[in-house]
């Protein structure tokens, strides 16, 4: 009798061992199963109820941890909403215009700072070969007999201290007074067979052996030997001296007019 209740004892703790043993397997289900509820949403409430059926205090824990993963998962759902970017809708699509298209730029306009322009040579004209020897002067007696003698030249009468100029260049081969009624004068040789000769100066601006050029100051109006009054007697003498010709028909070769 002892030994079957024995043996039935030990028969029977058996079943009480193993309703233990499920128990404590469930316990340990049920803190699995809750952290996993809070992970996975909705998965949790199947591990709790399939591991502590639907009785007792494991039935209530296992709505509250249902409950708690619902609001876990809205919660998670919320932030992943939230934190998801918003795509905005696409637009039509602009394009920048090219530059062909673009507006075109205002004409460039000449700079309104003056630009130097090259001022035109002023070349002075050459002197001529020949000139007039008392420009602007009035003719009072020309060549030819007057008062029974020849009178050998052409007198220019300008007002006393005129300048008076070389004809041409040449040399000045005499200059003072000569004598013979003429008073101070120069005589000066052109090198090509013609001499010139300006007599009643008041004074001479060159000496003999100076070099002279056409229109060059030779001396001054004067009175000096036989003369009435202030003049230049002017005379051309050909191959020698004291062979004066016509001046002005020589001159007008040379392209100076004179009113004789």
């Amino acid at each position: 009798m002892q030994e079957d209740d024995i043996h039935s004892g030990s028969t029977t703790a058996a079943p009480g061992r193993h309703r233990l043993d499920r128990r404590r397997r469930g316990g340990r289900a049920l803190v699995v199963g809750g952290v996993a509820l809070v992970g996975l949403g909705l998965a949790g409430v199947s591990v709790v109820t399939a591991a502590g059926g639907s009785d007792g205090p494991t039935a209530a824990v296992a709505v509250d941890a249902r409950a708690r993963a619902e609001d876990a998962a809205r919660a998670d759902r919320s932030t992943r909403d939230s934190a998801s970017p918003v795509t905005p809708s696409a637009g039509p699509a602009t394009s920048s215009p090219s530059p062909s298209t673009a507006s075109p730029s205002p004409a460039r306009t000449a700079s309104s700072t003056p630009t130097a322009t090259a001022k035109p040579r002023t070349t002075s004209k050459p002197t001529p070969a020949w000139v007039i020897p008392m420009k602007g002067a009035q003719i009072t007696s020309c060549y030819g007999q007057r008062w029974g003698t020849l009178h050998a030249g052409i007198d220019f009468a300008m007002p006393a201290g005129t300048p008076i100029h070389a004809a041409a260049a040449g040399t000045v081969v005499k200059a003072g007074d000569v004598g013979d009624g003429y008073g101070i004068s120069v005589f000066v040789d052109h090198g090509n067979g013609y001499l010139t000769h300006y007599a009643h100066q008041s004074r001479t601006a060159v000496s003999v052996g100076q070099r002279v050029k056409a229109g060059q100051v030779l001396g001054y109006e004067g009175a000096t030997g036989d003369a009435t009054g202030p003049h230049l007697h002017f005379e051309v003498h050909k191959g020698q001296m004291w062979n004066q010709i016509d001046p002005a028909p020589f001159l007008r070769a040379r392209g100076i007019d004179v009113a004789c």
